[in-house]
């Protein structure tokens, strides 16, 4: 990609109706988070204790987010009664100036030597173009680079219970498949 092309005024993501969506560029966030974990917390038989548990690591992790340009977190109950943090995906931002995003090659490189050693960190193109992806057992992250070089989209995907080897996995990486510039 070249600095020629025009930066994108926004993306589009297919993502399955039966994710719960939290919208973290608005001060509601914490409310429909509650909501998200109250509902599947009740009649699931999970003590007060686990809920507080799951509802901690979920703020947590979009606080966290927010800090990292986060824009919108998405859930999905893998579990049938509740009682485990959810599969999740967390979309940030990540802008550089114009012309200085750096190639999708020497990003993988950087983020081998941040990532603990376990990660399979490789570049991959996705319709949306030239990607880095690192894998866990557990997670699977895409960082997309916007065209213009003007930064990168981070398409944080966690599957605690299934893990990133399976059906939830595929799911996760067709999700990542979709992205569309706007």
């Amino acid at each position: 990609m070249t600095t020629a092309e025009a930066p994108p005024s926004d993306y589009r993501l297919l993502v399955p109706r039966d994710w719960f969506r939290v919208d973290l560029t608005h001060e509601r966030w914490r409310r429909q988070l509650k909501t998200f974990v109250d509902k599947q917390s009740a009649g699931s038989g999970a003590s007060a204790e686990v809920t507080r548990r799951i509802w901690e690591t979920l703020r947590n992790t979009a606080e966290l987010g927010l800090v990292q340009s986060a824009l919108q977190f998405f859930l999905k109950t893998e579990s049938p009664d509740g009682a485990a943090v959810p599969a999740s995906l967390l979309i940030a931002m990540a802008p550089s100036p114009r012309g200085l995003a750096p190639q999708a090659v020497d990003f993988a490189h950087a983020l081998v030597q941040r990532v603990d050693p376990g990660t399979r960190v490789d570049t991959v193109e996705l319709p949306a173009g030239e990607t880095v992806r690192a894998l866990t057992e557990t997670t699977m992250d895409f960082h997309v680079r916007m065209p213009g070089e003007v930064g990168y989209l981070h398409l944080a995907f966690s599957m605690p219970l299934s893990g990133t080897d399976g059906p939830m996995g595929d799911l996760c990486d067709a999700i990542a498949h979709s992205l569309r510039w706007v």
